[in-house]
């Protein structure tokens, strides 16, 4: 009797080949810019203490409020899947004294974090990034490196068609000021109750509301980046300013708001209109007292997430690729018990030089491998048959060219390598 099929949960993408291989080339690709700018890699768990997130996410967020996966582990524990990586990072940082070292730190993260959320295309419940942090130094050129490294990320894929969007959120010194003021803006509108009582606890969430009615209401409310502090606004103009020098193109938005409580001073945003509703790719922002609220020192930082899926519906909107589609360079096809023997050898020759290299399997006669060695994009198609081995050499094919030649055994490592 047959059984009924399992799929992947509601929400969460596969990725198999041929996607699997762009999905690890941007992912790469970021990480890589990342450790070019001197960011060391750091691998955190995939579920925390769910106070770490409550704390430091932000009580008042739709992350904490509605869309974490939190679970009772069987020491009655609360934990849960992470929604997003600042916070574990910041964790990390504290309880393994690294801002007790040179400042800032700067860190690495790359993998799957998860929220509950209404699947639609990019919106995923188990989303992959790409994140940096730089914390302990409040130094405007550490905002425009972060910035203009994130721009960078996406440039090395070969992406065109996005925006950054950038605004300044304030500091505690214009804050609570501006707060009071949107606070008595937004009492005097008709709010539902969800929205007044998501005003008393944060009210520029109000302002990141989506539905059309609360736009127009809210379309003539303060904003923040016209009630900045002398210091904020400084620290400000000193970021666009280097971003000029930089070339890192940008626009100012001045109703941005993130999606996490924790961003202060510079944050942002990169957008991309191929991708509908779901437009960001990536942002972050600066974040003072993230870390004094999570226990640790008064010590400021930066960060950003890049959107590894997102990146690949933006590639995928304007019909770009980051790999060619290869998934070896080089294709053995043995004809006979001997030659296979032989064959094993030589491809592991190949990859102990770095070469991707792979064999046909099975009984297969020369035309069926042949269509397996197309199939795996190869450069080359190495045939081994008798004759050959008789006289220990390999047909090398170019299966671009399509040109051929008899190369000997021992010399077959080195003249791939240098054609390829």
């Amino acid at each position: 009797m047959s059984k009924d099929k399992i799929s992947a949960p509601k929400g969460v993408p596969d990725y198999i080949p041929p996607v699997s291989a762009e999905f690890i080339a941007v992912r790469d690709a970021f990480a890589h810019q990342a450790r070019l700018a001197g960011y060391e890699h750091i691998e955190l768990p995939v579920f925390e203490e769910t106070a770490l997130f409550a704390r430091g996410v932000g009580e008042s967020t739709d992350v904490v409020s509605k869309e974490m996966y939190t679970f009772e582990d069987r020491g009655g524990r609360s934990a849960t899947l992470r929604p997003e990586g600042t916070a574990g990072v910041m964790r990390a940082v504290i309880e393994h004294n690294l801002d007790r070292g040179q400042l800032p730190v700067k860190l690495n993260y790359y993998g799957p974090f998860f929220r509950y959320e209404r699947p639609q295309a990019g919106r995923y419940r188990q989303l992959q990034q790409v994140g940096v942090e730089a914390i302990g130094v409040d130094d405007p050129a550490l905002d425009a490196e972060v910035i203009a490294l994130a721009d960078r990320c996406f440039r090395s894929i070969g992406l065109k068609g996005f925006r950054l969007e950038l605004t300044s959120l304030g500091d505690h010194t214009c804050r609570p000021q501006y707060r009071e003021k949107l606070q008595e803006f937004l009492f005097k509108l008709p709010l539902d109750e969800e929205t007044r009582r998501r005003a008393e606890i944060n009210p520029l969430r109000v302002l990141d509301d989506k539905r059309e009615e609360v736009r127009e209401m809210t379309a003539d409310a303060p904003l923040m980046i016209d009630h900045l502090s002398d210091q904020a606004r400084e620290h400000f103009e000193t970021v666009t300013g280097l971003l000029d020098d930089l070339g890192v193109q940008y626009v100012i938005n001045p109703r941005m708001v993130r999606g996490l409580d924790y961003y202060t001073k510079t944050t942002f945003e990169f957008v991309h209109d191929g991708l509908g509703a779901q437009s960001g790719i990536g942002g972050g922002g600066r974040y003072d007292g993230l870390m004094a609220q999570l226990g640790g020192q008064e010590l400021s930082g930066i960060g950003f997430g890049l959107g590894v899926d997102r990146a690949l519906l933006a590639l995928q909107a304007e019909q770009r690729t980051v790999t060619d589609g290869s998934r070896v360079d080089a294709f053995g096809v043995a004809m006979g018990a001997p030659a296979k023997a032989a064959m094993v050898k030589l491809i592991d020759a190949l990859r102990a030089a770095g070469i991707r290299a792979d064999m046909s399997y099975g009984d297969r006669g020369l035309k069926g491998a042949m269509k397996g060695a197309d199939r795996a994009g190869a450069r080359f198609a190495l045939v081994l048959g008798d004759r050959e081995l008789e006289q220990q050499t390999v047909m090398l094919k170019d299966l671009r060219s399509h040109e051929q030649q008899e190369v000997s055994i021992d010399s077959l490592v080195r003249t791939i390598a240098e054609q390829l």
